[in-house]
């Protein structure tokens, strides 16, 4: 009988390094900032946001935040006036992007399977 690769790992609920580090930036915009930051490696705000059209101010912000909090984006304030702020890419932050990109890749090449096959379930996103 085959090992059940969770309880090989110790990996529960818990401690599952996979579903916490996929818990905290696995949504839609921390992919994207990353995605943007590893290519500019240092932006301000504005930039940011006017980079990914669609995202509030308020969700950067707290995106941010939550890259910040997790080591992948580091922010950096000015003593000027007004104030700059940017962010950039850490190194922890970098060693991800090539997963994102393979990922991003992958995609590309599957999305019309994956279209086509939600379009038989009726499901639409």
């Amino acid at each position: 009988m085959k090992e059940n690769i969770l309880e090989k790992n110790n990996w529960n609920v818990k401690n599952c390094p996979v579903r916490n580090v996929l818990d905290r930036f696995g949504d839609k915009w921390s992919i994207l900032i990353i995605m943007v930051l590893g290519e500019r490696e240092r932006m301000r705000f504005n930039e940011l946001n006017k980079e990914i059209h669609d995202i509030s101010q308020k969700m950067l912000t707290v995106t941010l935040r939550t890259l910040e909090a997790d080591g992948l984006v580091k922010r950096t304030v000015y003593p000027e006036v007004p104030p700059r702020v940017e962010y950039e890419i850490t190194d922890l932050g970098r060693s991800l992007v090539p997963y994102i990109n393979s990922l991003a890749a992958w995609a590309n090449v599957n999305i019309k399977e994956i279209q086509e096959s939600r379009e038989r379930y009726g499901v639409t996103i």
